[in-house]
């Protein structure tokens, strides 16, 4: 009994511990993007690696996952939940690796050149960022009531889960800008670091999210609008910076 109560205790501790790290994390991205400036030498926009945290952790982050994670799961015991989200996790993982290494040769071989890749990132975070915000002020009902809901599965980890929940569009085409932008391999393993550690971040996520989302409801959600206007804020960021780069302004 009491080496339950122990593990129970130990479990709500971490738990908080996760809420406070997700709140922390998005405060800091958020004060990052607002006070930082990315640099544009002749055709090139140089991404400094807080500017690559900041903008991996808002468009690939757990900020979105926890409560899309909690309705996936709902009914389905702990063995499943920790199933899914280690899937997820994996597919999630091999995704931004063959996005990276993919993305790099056909731009290699297209010729396309780096400013319009980055031009083209910045309007789709702008055009998603946009439609996220939009939709919390709206308050019409969210689906449909008779809506069947789907038994939860193993399944859910490929699809909706990974794809595009935690592997978003404009999330792999950052990641592709990042690494075309990237002057050497150690820039490269850098990023990829990053993404290793925010995916980490993403299962303890879904590992305690039923107890964030009971603890933090109000506060993420909160949280969540704010970063909505940061990303269209760094989406028109990246629109400008990569105009100047162009020579357009």
């Amino acid at each position: 009994m009491f080496v339950f109560h122990r593990a129970k205790s130990v479990l709500s501790v971490s738990a908080s511990t996760a809420s406070l790290s997700f709140m922390f994390l998005g405060m800091m991205t958020t004060r990052a993007a607002a006070q930082s400036e990315i640099p544009v030498t002749g055709d090139t926009i140089y991404f400094p690696i807080p500017h690559i945290v900041t903008f991996l952790f808002l468009m690939l982050g757990p900020t979105k996952i926890i409560g899309p994670f909690v309705k996936m799961t709902e009914g389905a015991d702990r063995a499943l939940e920790k199933k899914i989200a280690r899937n997820a996790i994996l597919f999630s993982g091999s995704a931004l690796l063959i996005a990276g290494l993919l993305g790099e040769m056909i731009l290699a071989k297209h010729s396309v050149p780096l400013p319009v890749l980055a031009l083209s990132a910045g309007v789709i975070l702008f055009l998603v960022a946009i439609q996220d915000t939009v939709r919390q002020f709206s308050f019409s009902t969210h689906g449909s009531t008779a809506e069947a809901k789907a038994e939860p599965s193993v399944k859910l980890a490929l699809d909706p889960l990974a794809f595009p929940v935690i592997v978003t569009p404009y999330g792999i085409a950052a990641l592709i800008v990042f690494l075309s932008f990237s002057p050497d391999v150690e820039s490269q393993l850098q990023i990829g670091s990053i993404l290793v550690a925010i995916l980490l971040l993403n299962f303890l996520a879904m590992l305690f999210a039923r107890k964030v989302l009971a603890a933090l409801g109000i506060v993420l959600a909160i949280l969540g609008s704010v970063l909505s206007v940061v990303q269209v804020a760094l989406g028109l960021q990246i629109i400008r910076q990569s105009l100047l780069a162009m020579g357009a302004l």
